[in-house]
């Protein structure tokens, strides 16, 4: 069941890095800008990042092997679509898609994992091996990416996702047990539209402003639509009797951390891996199978420390793996930033392989953190407010760093994504120790009973 459910993780995550080496050829083969790359990422990442909420609850509610499969159908059949894309904004909506299908997979096999493994340290080394698994798509994304865009097209990439997907379907309904939680919440489409809104209108603005105009009536109108849908979402939703985002538990030090942590790093990980992407096609005139080489140390480091961070959280608890992480990936910003790794091998090398020890690191202990301590019956709502701060950095992180990199300023990207690094160092050192954990149990302790979860149907 676990190696299912890592299977939806690999395609959304390979498909991901694949694409990052990809952008130089989409770019030349349709005579795309900066600012239409970076929307065929955050067309995924934002659509995702609007959806993750809604599906976690929802399949918690009608049945979560139901919604996995629903996910994997979408996802492959946006993946076909946006490899059959004629023009660069078919495949902005097909990403979008894509992505439909996607906010149906990793937060709902979170769920279906924490479900099956109940006691904490088996719960924490199954974390890890999730973790591995985006160490392992990191790895085979830009070096695989790369040999196709070279020996086909970009196309190739999403025409990979579909003989997974098609095996992770078939094996789902072979092998995976339907579970939901026994008392369904109620659909919140205010908060969901709230949420929308939110994400949708402070990304255009980032994204589109430098094109725009700053002080343009357009982006000044997004920047204030989205602040106040931010702000009216918590209000809302606190008079809801069964919310679309659980604000309690950011009550808790140790998720809200998790959930700020999240934002951070991936916002590093998808800044560094379109920095990076360009820098090596277009400033060092590689391949795309070239840079995806070039790439391999940083991956090989995060398919390594992943499972590793998962043994530590499950030994030692999440402070140690995120200390770790934050000095290793502040290490990696101040080599590119200060010091100009991308001048030599040696620093570039160096750099790529600190960033890929920190961010191996870093995932585990925000899953565990994300799910522990909350009711079983909540666990689907947890894990995709957990994986909805994954998707949110990943969309800032494009979105600002493309920003920095389309105003010519590729220093201060670096130094964007070192303060990422140090974001997560500082909010390891401030949520992660024993006065934290106990806030931690307080906030359980206080949240409404639930009864156990349903027991799970028999396959088929």
């Amino acid at each position: 069941m676990l190696a299912i459910c890592c299977m939806s993780l690999l395609i959304v995550s390979l498909d991901n890095t694949a694409l990052n080496v990809a952008l130089p050829s989409l770019q030349r083969d349709l005579n795309a800008s900066v600012s239409g790359l970076r929307w065929t990422l955050d067309a995924y990442t934002v659509v995702i990042a609007s959806l993750l909420m809604l599906s976690g609850s929802t399949a918690d509610r009608v049945g979560r092997r139901r919604v996995f499969q629903t996910g994997l159908v979408l996802f492959t059949g946006g993946s076909l679509l946006c490899a059959l894309a004629p023009g660069l904004g078919w495949l902005v909506v097909f990403r979008a898609l894509q992505a439909v299908g996607g906010s149906m997979l990793n937060p709902v096999a979170m769920s279906i994992i924490t479900n099956t493994f109940v006691e904490p340290r088996e719960r924490a080394r199954a974390i890890g091996v999730w973790g591995g698994v985006v160490g392992l798509s990191m790895a085979a994304g830009p070096l695989l990416g790369g040999a196709l865009v070279a020996s086909v097209s970009w196309r190739a990439i999403f025409w990979l996702n579909i003989p997974i997907g098609l095996a992770a379907l078939l094996l789902t309904a072979l092998f995976v047990p339907e579970s939901r939680a026994p008392q369904p919440r109620r659909l919140d489409l205010g908060g969901q539209l709230l949420v929308m809104a939110t994400l949708g209108t402070l990304t255009f603005a980032i994204i589109e402003g430098r094109n725009a105009g700053w002080t343009s009536p357009l982006i000044l109108g997004c920047f204030g639509a989205g602040a106040c849908a931010a702000a009216v979402l918590p209000l809302y939703e606190r008079r809801r009797p069964e919310p679309l985002v659980e604000f309690r538990f950011f009550r808790s030090v140790p998720f809200s951390g998790a959930a700020l942590t999240a934002v951070t790093s991936f916002a590093a990980l998808t800044g560094f891996l379109f920095l990076s992407t360009l820098h090596l096609q277009n400033d060092r005139g590689l391949s795309a199978f070239e840079a995806g080489l070039h790439l391999l140390p940083m991956a090989a480091m995060t398919a390594v420390f992943a499972p590793l961070s998962g043994h530590l959280v499950a030994v030692r608890g999440a402070r140690l793996p995120l200390l770790l992480a934050g000095v290793f990936m502040t290490a990696s910003g101040v080599l590119f930033a200060l010091f100009d790794a991308e001048r030599t091998d040696m620093l570039l090398f160096t750099a790529y392989v600190l960033f890929g020890i920190g961010f191996g690191l870093v995932n585990a202990p925000i899953t565990n953190a994300a799910v522990s301590g909350m009711p079983r019956s909540r666990s689907g709502l947890a894990a995709s407010i957990a994986s909805t701060s994954r998707q949110v950095g990943s969309a800032l992180g494009v979105a600002v760093i493309g920003a920095a990199v389309a105003a010519g300023s590729d220093v201060t990207a670096w130094w964007i994504l070192t303060g990422c690094g140090a974001a997560v160092l500082l909010l390891a050192l401030l949520t992660t120790g024993p006065r934290a954990r106990a806030g931690a149990d307080r906030v359980a302790s206080c949240l409404p009973p639930e009864p156990a979860d349903a027991s799970p149907a028999s396959p088929g």
